[in-house]
């Protein structure tokens, strides 16, 4: 009877170990998840500062061209209101869309060779890159991190700890086909004599869509 006792202690001391294993590694997956969130954020939140000098930079020259001018006013304030909820699905796309009209605005600016020697939009062109590349690295950061966390959602014995503890899935931050070039502008056709700027390298393959938000 004794024997008894002491095995079924064992086996009960070995499952809690287990679950507190368990329960511990999760929160240290979810945890290493939003760490890598909130440096997207940041990324993100510096990439729409930029938004408005560079608007305000090509409009100097380009003032006939209202309606780019306003779709990037509107792409940014669309992703600004997408990154309040939180929802890196939502923000996907805003940003994505965001990144579309900035290449039409590149491509206003490309018909106005004078920019080239306008020092602070070179500069506004050179933080943009910087800052989309930033916003890439990343991206494949948080997105092996959601990987990880997900996969430990849908393992035992964590799938039942998730499931007591309420741990949600949480969803990747993925960029679209034609959106993972990060938009330049062409400055090699143009005759005015200064440095040449530095082509944007193509950015690596996103991974793909993940489930729900992060709880």
């Amino acid at each position: 009877m004794f024997e008894l006792i002491i095995i079924i202690v064992v086996v009960v001391a070995l499952i809690l170990i287990a679950a507190w294993a368990a329960f511990n590694g999760l929160v240290k997956r979810r945890n290493r998840t939003q760490e890598a969130w909130s440096q997207i954020d940041v990324e993100l939140k510096r990439r729409h500062d930029l938004v408005p000098n560079l608007v305000t930079t090509v409009q100097g020259y380009a003032a006939h061209e209202k309606g780019t001018f306003e779709a990037v006013t509107q792409a940014r304030a669309n992703a600004i209101r997408a990154g309040s909820t939180g929802d890196p699905t939502k923000i996907a796309s805003a940003e994505n869309a965001l990144s579309g009209a900035l290449r039409s605005l590149f491509a206003v600016a490309e018909n106005y060779p004078q920019l080239r020697a306008v020092e602070s939009f070179l500069q506004l062109q050179e933080t943009l890159t910087s800052t989309e590349d930033k916003i890439e690295y990343d991206r494949r950061y948080y997105n092996t991190s959601v990987r990880d966390y997900n996969i430990g959602l849908q393992t035992f014995p964590r799938r039942l700890i998730a499931g007591l503890f309420n741990f949600k899935p949480a969803a990747f931050f993925a960029a679209q086909d034609e959106d993972r070039a990060v938009p330049a502008l062409s400055l090699s056709s143009f005759s005015a004599p200064t440095t040449d700027t530095a082509t944007v390298p193509a950015r690596p393959s996103a991974d793909p869509e993940g489930p729900a938000q992060i709880s």
